[in-house]
């Protein structure tokens, strides 16, 4: 749910890059950090974890304009992707107005894959939600290896709504803007019927 305040007409929405670890979540927030203007951005920073000091949450706050005239901030958050650490996700997702599904093309990543996008329901349902009624994308990383698994079997494995889907590399930016631009469109139109 949305931060709304009334009197600064500003709105502070989450959005959550979620996924396996090492699959790219916060190289994706590194290279909008690299490639988005100064003034569509804060500092990325980095928020240690309740449950362990040692890892950390980063956030990127982003702004793309106006929601029913409301400045809106697109709180971007990558959390750990370690396997041990499914109770910082779990929080992580409370409040979360949007996801980004961030799999790993390897093909030795398929299982991981697939535990975390399993892993990422039973998480939403801890609060009530289902992956089906939160803004979404899907976003296949790694497209830069030598070996990937191919789009159309990425997509029957992880893209169970039918939701934009993005082939991408954080390595070499190829679908990072057009991810983040999809999901703030979602997110931003999903608020404006909120609202």
């Amino acid at each position: 749910m949305p931060s709304i305040d009334v009197k600064k007409r500003r709105i502070d929405s989450k959005v959550v890059y979620y996924g396996p670890g090492r699959s790219g979540k916060t190289a994706n927030l590194r290279y909008v950090r690299d490639h988005l203007d100064s003034e569509h951005r804060g500092r990325l920073t980095q928020l240690p974890t309740r449950s362990d000091p040692s890892l950390h949450v980063d956030v990127l706050p982003v702004r793309f304009g106006k929601i029913i005239g409301f400045q809106t901030i697109f709180h971007l958050c990558a959390g750990p992707g370690q396997a041990f650490s499914n109770n910082s996700r779990r929080l992580l997702l409370r409040d979360t107005d949007g996801i980004v599904f961030v799999a790993d093309s390897d093909p030795r990543r398929r299982e991981a894959n697939l535990d975390s996008l399993e892993e990422l329901e039973q998480n939403l349902e801890h609060y009530g939600l289902h992956l089906g009624g939160v803004p979404h994308i899907v976003q296949y990383n790694k497209r830069d290896l030598p070996r990937t698994v191919g789009i159309g079997e990425l997509r029957g494995d992880l893209n169970r709504y039918g939701v934009p889907d993005f082939a991408a590399s954080a390595e070499t930016g190829e679908g990072i803007m057009e991810t983040l631009r999809a999901i703030v469109r979602g997110v931003g139109s999903d608020l404006q019927k909120r609202l």
